[in-house]
């Protein structure tokens, strides 16, 4: 789930309102985090408990709701992973000067190539780890080599000068909107993790994943804005290759290149695999080939964007539109969790349910809000 979270998108939009709010993004990232835990902790174990994917339970609490999440979550991971291959083709292109489609098209190979192989979750879980290391490694060394405003990033994020909708629903949705609210919960249950005895270790996964995600997010944005505090100006073309190169020079360039490509590449593979784990339910013929199926995904989502293309500003797009995912599928999840016939008698803690819901109304909200006055200027 984080390394499907620390997409590209997720790097690109905190590179993209660090240079539009400085010090105040510190707030939106504080939110959403809070926003990402209240979604989680009760998303996961309602899964875990019931012993069914999320579709199936939508399916349980109303019939034919479930096809409609799954149709919703699939197709917000085929635009998720378009943006996701973009920044693989990024990525490749700053280490190797490579042109950003055939970047993107040896990646989406590689991504598949991790399917092909005899047991494909376990080297996918290998895979996502080993690339998650380097991510954070990399991305602390340019954090401290930036020098940023430490004590004015730590006062904006409890008393910010301005708040912005769109950051906040954007950066909830890169971290646990659409296919990703269901990453992590999905590949427990194919691990055969199951069962209320199980949900003490669930929630511990759940939690580790969103701390994961978000010591990330914040190491992103302090060197972001230890370069922009500087008065130095992102490139719109690449605004987090820009945060890299302005730090530490040609060599944080290249370094870029390989954080970049892991974000992309573990996130084309996780968000594949979970938007295929929703159309598995669909029919004995999908459930039995479903590596194939995961290999089609990336295909697809590869040729959309070599024929789209616009990569910076498809990844902050897919952010803000799968934020909108997010208050549809969290409240499936907390009407499930007090129906007796899914959950048994699992009792599902009322403190967690009651946040649950309050990000649930929140995200439904300023999604709307997002919707009408904002996607569309984005968009064009």
């Amino acid at each position: 789930m984080a390394t499907s979270a620390i997409g590209p998108g997720f790097l690109t939009q905190t590179a993209v309102f660090t240079a539009q709010l400085g010090a105040n993004l510190g707030f939106a990232i504080l939110t959403s985090i809070l926003f990402d835990l209240g979604a989680q902790l009760n998303i996961w174990p309602v899964i875990t408990v019931s012993g069914r994917r999320a579709q199936d339970i939508a399916n349980a609490v109303l019939p034919g709701l479930g096809h409609f999440l799954a149709a919703l979550v699939a197709l917000g991971g085929l635009a998720f992973n378009v943006g996701n291959v973009a920044g693989a083709g990024l990525g490749v292109n700053v280490m190797f000067g490579t042109p950003v489609a055939t970047g993107a098209a040896i990646s989406a190979a590689i991504a598949v190539g991790v399917f092909v192989v005899k047991e494909a979750g376990r080297a996918m879980d290998r895979f996502a780890l080993a690339l998650g290391f380097v991510m954070i490694g990399l991305t602390t060394y340019v954090a401290i080599a930036s020098h940023p405003p430490v004590g004015d990033a730590a006062l904006r994020t409890i008393a910010p000068t301005h708040v912005d909708v769109l950051a906040i629903v954007t950066l909830v949705g890169g971290t646990v909107g659409g296919y990703i609210t269901f990453a992590g919960a999905h590949r427990l249950l194919d691990a055969g993790v199951r069962g209320p005895e199980a949900t003490g270790h669930v929630l511990r996964s759940a939690g580790t994943a969103i701390g994961v995600a978000s010591l990330m997010r914040v190491v992103l944005f302090l060197a972001a804005l230890g370069v922009v505090a500087q008065g130095l100006v992102l490139d719109p073309g690449n605004p987090p290759a820009a945060v890299f190169r302005l730090a530490t020079g040609a060599v944080g360039y290249r370094v870029f290149g390989l954080v970049m490509w892991s974000a992309s590449i573990t996130s084309v593979v996780g968000s594949a695999y979970t938007s295929v784990s929703f159309l598995r339910s669909l029919g004995a013929w999908l459930d039995r080939r479903w590596t194939w199926v995961v290999i089609a995904f990336t295909v697809v989502s590869t040729a959309v964007f070599l024929a789209v293309g616009r990569p910076v500003k498809v990844l902050v797009l897919v952010g803000a539109l799968n934020g909108l995912i997010l208050p549809i599928s969290l409240g499936v999840m907390l009407v499930a969790a007090h129906r007796r016939a899914i959950v048994g008698t699992y009792r599902h803690p009322w403190w967690l349910a009651a946040a649950g819901i309050v990000v649930a109304l929140s995200m439904a909200v300023l999604g709307v809000w997002t919707l009408v006055t904002q996607i569309p200027a984005l968009a064009r």
